[in-house]
């Protein structure tokens, strides 16, 4: 099975390990995996941000870029919700939206991609800690990836997962909205790191880097002992 891997903007800037862990895994779980050097971001902030004229631009390249892999798959369901909108934003143009759907029908988020398409039945991985999973928005509300990940998180060996009070609650970060609206976000993720904090969880998962960078980073500043994990990392911890 031939994967093609989009990186997504996060990752391959601030967490370089979310990129290695994805690639292990699916390499681990018979994907072949290539990596399309010219892919670019997929669009989503100029596009949440109104700029849809310059998001046209970059959805055509991205769409170019990929047009030709059997599957597409990034270990964030913001990006893939993202690539799942280029049919709209591309909708007066029927041979682009025609191309964008086609994309579309094979872009998949990390967690959905195992278990609908690999169909992962169990997990050779093993973390002996307690965690919180964070439900990122995008993936939950746009892209409807509900059960994939908590169902590959219970089968990691050792690992206890605790109930996240308000877990559909948004951490606040939103992309440009945590620059836009600053006051309102820190709250937002005040909330978030409270809420985990309760759980008496010593780890935080979460599917989406954006939600982990901002929970991840208001951790930090508050001086809280929780480390935060992308879930590539933790499905790929090696059994020792």
């Amino acid at each position: 099975m031939k994967v093609s891997l989009f990186i997504t903007c996060l990752a391959d800037v601030m967490y370089s390990n979310v990129g290695k862990s994805t690639v292990e895994l699916l390499e681990k779980y018979g994907c072949e995996v290539d990596f399309p050097v010219n892919q670019t971001c997929c669009g989503q902030p100029a596009y949440n941000s109104g700029y849809h004229k310059e998001s046209k631009r970059i959805a055509k390249h991205f769409i170019e870029v990929f047009e030709d892999a059997d599957y597409v798959v990034a270990p964030s369901g913001s990006c893939i919700a993202m690539v799942k909108e280029y049919e709209h934003l591309l909708s007066k143009d029927k041979d682009w939206a025609d191309k964008a759907r086609n994309l579309s029908r094979k872009s998949y988020e990390l967690t959905q991609f195992l278990v609908e398409v690999v169909k992962v039945e169990e997990i050779s991985a093993r973390l002996p800690a307690s965690a919180a999973y964070h439900k990122s928005c995008h993936m939950t509300r746009l892209l409807k990836v509900t059960d994939a990940p908590q169902n590959l998180l219970s089968k990691v060996e050792d690992l206890e997962i605790k109930e996240l009070p308000n877990s559909q609650d948004c951490c606040g970060f939103g992309g440009t909205f945590s620059v836009k609206m600053t006051p309102i976000s820190e709250q937002m993720v005040d909330e978030k790191v409270a809420h985990i904090e309760e759980t008496g969880a010593e780890i935080l998962i979460g599917g989406d880097c954006g939600c982990l960078m901002n929970i991840g980073g208001r951790i930090n500043r508050l001086g809280k002992p929780i480390k935060v994990m992308h879930i590539a990392e933790v499905l790929n911890n090696e059994v020792k």
